[in-house]
């Protein structure tokens, strides 16, 4: 049984990460301003991280399959009704990007930080959005 309180708190958890984004977040001095670099990058990951359990909840409390990585766990809720082909496939480029914010493989490419920042953040609204529709 999929715990309400539990998601209820996580999806909470990735539009205050979102909110901040989009209220405090400088987009225009990310490659300048290492606090701002590491305000945006540090406030992506915890957001991506959220949806990431909040994906893996899910997946093991319905019995949705046995995910190999953690980027099928989107793909698991793609294939099970719960999210259309490409939300599923944008969440799971999302956890490959928050690979590479956590684990610093090679530089970050801040192009890339900053496009999804302008560009991406309702990718994570929309998913609140879904799993609040389907929730107890």
């Amino acid at each position: 049984m999929t715990d309400p309180e539990l998601l209820a708190k996580k999806l909470a958890f990735i539009e205050t990460c979102v909110a901040e984004l989009e209220r405090l977040a400088n987009p225009e001095v990310i490659a300048t301003d290492v606090r701002e670099e590491r305000f945006v990058e540090h406030t992506l990951q915890l957001a991506i991280q959220a949806a990431q359990d909040v994906a893996s909840h899910i997946v093991s409390d319905e019995r949705l399959g046995e995910p190999r990585t953690n980027r099928e766990l989107f793909d698991l809720l793609g294939r099970n009704g719960w999210l259309d082909e490409s939300q599923a496939t944008l969440l799971s480029d999302m956890v490959g990007f928050r690979n590479i914010l956590v684990h610093g493989y090679g530089d970050v490419d801040l192009s890339i930080v900053r496009d999804v920042l302008e560009n991406n953040l309702d990718d994570l609204l929309n998913f609140v959005a879904v799993v609040r529709a389907r929730m107890p």
